[in-house]
This record gives C-alpha cells, structure tokens and sequence, in this order.
C-alpha cells in the first residue's frame, strides 16, 4: 500500500492532480492520523523533482496572494489536528474526500453557475482558506487550488507552473507543525527516504502516462475511486 501511496504521489505532481485521492486514501488506512506527517515529505520530494521542468511556466505573484488566506485556513487545521481523537481522523480524510469529489462534480455538470460563483469577489479568499485547512489536516488542497486557477481561465501549463510553486512552498511551511505534533519523525523519514526511488518513477510514469491516455477517462477512474475511498474511510472505518 505504501507503494502504491508512493506512485499516486509521483503520478499526480507530474499533471494528474486528481490521482492525489489514492495516496491520501491510502495513508490514511495504514496510519490514521498519524498519515497527514508521513506522507508530507513524500509530497514535498515529489514537488522538489517536478518543479524544475516547470519553473519556466507561472510566476510567483498569483501564489502570494494565495498564500495568506491558506495559512489562515493551515491554522485553523492545525488546531484540530493536534486536538481532534484518532478515531475521528479516518472519517474526516473521508469526508474531505468526498467534498473534493463533489465539488468537481458541481464544475462538470454546472459549468455556468460554478464560473458565476467562481468570479465571485470573496470565492479567491474563501478557497484559499478552504485549501489550506484541507492541506494542513489531510494534505487534500489540490483539487480546490485546480478550481480556483480554472476559475480564472488560466492556461494549463500556468496551472501546472502554479501549482507546484504554491504546493512546494505550503509543504515546506507545513513539516514544522507536522514535526511538532509527532507526525514526522526520524523514523517516518527513514520510511521516507526508502520510497524516494519509487515517487521519482511515478514522477516519470506520469509524464509518459499524460501524453498517451485520455484525461476523461482517467478523471472518472479517479473519481470512482475517490468516491469508494471516501465512503470506505467515511461510513466504515
């Protein structure tokens, strides 16, 4: 499962963002909540490896102005985080998952009322804030940030570009809370570090994988999927 967990995240940094369910699925059975810590440095590794082949597209303004209502959102997240019981973890990754799941369903099906409440003045704020509670307490933002940066009718590669820069800076921002709280320790470094190979060939596999399958039907392979990790971790844990 780990193995899994480790090519979800390689396959998702490389442009398959909706794949980033499976590895917070996945930790989520073998750690509880203990998997917010232990899957972080994977993701900030995984960010390191992407974010040069995609330096040359975005720019660092739009994430600033990202950037401050996250970490409203990061400490809100954090607070529950170290308070909430260890039973409620699973439910609450499950939950998150579904509401990301949800909230691509209402852009699909409702393209023309999600872009009016998209352009909304406070929709910028508010999913900044939203991302960064999901990210602080599941490492579940990547879908909500995606919405915002469509929502704005930027181009795909400027998507791309965006999204690693505020990606790698919140993870980086992220592993002292998760090192205080105990989540990440010594020890899950070392599990870390012995699943490094396998997150740099996800990375690779999911540069060769995106130029070679249809993005609409690996959306609803994902999507099927979240909903069945969501509703497992939700309403069966």
């Amino acid at each position: 499962m780990a193995i899994l967990a480790a090519l979800s995240v390689g396959v998702s940094k490389a442009g398959f963002g909706g794949v980033g369910v499976i590895q917070v699925y996945l930790m989520a059975e073998l750690f509880g909540k203990a998997s917010v810590g232990i899957l972080l440095p994977m993701l900030v590794v995984a960010d390191l490896i992407v974010y040069p082949a995609y330096r040359k597209h975005g720019s660092w303004g739009p994430v600033g102005k990202m950037i401050w209502p996250a970490l409203i959102g990061m400490f809100f997240g954090f607070f529950l985080l170290r308070s909430m019981p260890e039973g409620w973890a699973k439910p609450l990754i499950g939950l998150i998952i579904l509401s990301m799941v949800a909230l691509q369903s209402v852009r699909k099906m409702k393209p023309s009322a999600f872009q009016v409440f998209a352009e909304s003045r406070g929709f910028g704020a508010g999913a900044g804030v939203v991302a960064g509670f999901a990210t602080m307490v599941a490492n579940a933002a990547g879908p909500i940030f995606q919405l915002f940066l469509i929502s704005r009718r930027i181009p795909k590669m400027e998507l791309v570009g965006y999204g690693v820069r505020f990606f790698l800076l919140v993870n980086l921002i992220k592993l002292p809370f998760t090192g205080g709280l105990g989540m990440t320790t010594g020890e899950s470094l070392l599990f870390n570090l012995k699943l490094v190979p396998i997150i740099v060939l996800g990375v690779y596999g999911g540069k060769w994988l995106l130029v070679r399958v249809s993005q609409r039907w690996f959306e609803r392979i994902v999507v099927t999927f979240a909903l069945l990790a969501g509703s497992k971790l939700l309403f069966f844990s």
